[in-house]
């Protein structure tokens, strides 16, 4: 069934006036008309096509479809009013779950504190966190299968349209020579420097190795002479 023969507000008066035993007192204790009230009765027993109340005088007693209603009328409201305080804790922060995405960098160093901050101030949120590449994690919170994400590095092309991004932090890249190594002690390094060094470097897929040979392009070096030893899938690994 669609559309249901009844609204919350008749329910609400059908409620009113099995509590208060009459139109008029249950109008005045909702702060409405009496012939509003009986408008909303009227309306109601004919979607249903059943008498909701034996009227004696000034008095109104439940007929036993009425005594059904009711029953099912409390526990719609209830959960209406439920419902409603849920949404109003959410709003709040007072409950509820979040699904937050990381990529491996910022899941690594980033997200512990952030996330220890956030449960601090709000401890009733339970949260979980999804460690992926940037591009899986991108794709999770276009699929709804994570409400947000904190990721190193640019959201694939493909989903420039339908990702609001927004600047959090900036990250600084550098250069790590073994405290012993000669060229540790030199002020500067030069470009053919570079290409005398063996380097350890993330995977040629990860994010971060992409905005390193980025830069590294955008500042004149050819990338192919740059001599990779080993590649690793972790910056913990590397360290």
């Amino acid at each position: 069934m669609d559309n249901l023969p009844f609204s919350l507000d008749q329910l609400r008066i059908l409620r009113a006036i099995a509590r208060e035993g009459s139109f008029k007192r249950a109008a005045d204790s909702l702060y409405v008309s009496q012939p509003a009230v009986s408008l909303q009765v009227q309306n109601l027993e004919k979607q249903l096509n059943v008498c909701l109340f034996d009227r004696c005088g000034r008095s109104a007693q439940l007929t036993e479809p009425g005594r059904v209603l009711l029953s099912y009328c409390d526990r719609i409201l209830s959960q209406c009013h439920e419902a409603c305080r849920a949404l109003e804790d959410l709003n709040s922060l007072r409950g509820g779950h979040l699904r937050v995405g990381a990529s491996q960098t910022t899941g690594t160093y980033l997200m512990p504190r952030m996330l220890g901050l956030f449960r601090h101030k709000h401890p009733d949120v339970v949260v979980q966190l999804h460690v992926h590449s940037t591009r899986r994690t991108s794709w999770s919170v276009v699929n709804g299968q994570i409400d947000l994400a904190i990721i190193g590095g640019e959201i694939p092309m493909e989903l420039s349209e339908q990702l609001l991004c927004q600047p959090y932090a900036n990250d600084e890249l550098q250069l790590v020579l073994p405290p012993e190594h000669p060229m540790a002690r030199q002020p500067e390094l030069q470009k053919e420097d570079l290409y005398r060094l063996g380097f350890i470097a993330l995977d040629a897929q990860s994010t971060t190795r992409r905005v390193v040979d980025q830069l590294l392009k955008d500042g004149g070096l050819e990338i192919q002479r740059l001599r990779i030893d080993m590649e690793l899938n972790s910056i913990e690994a590397i360290k």
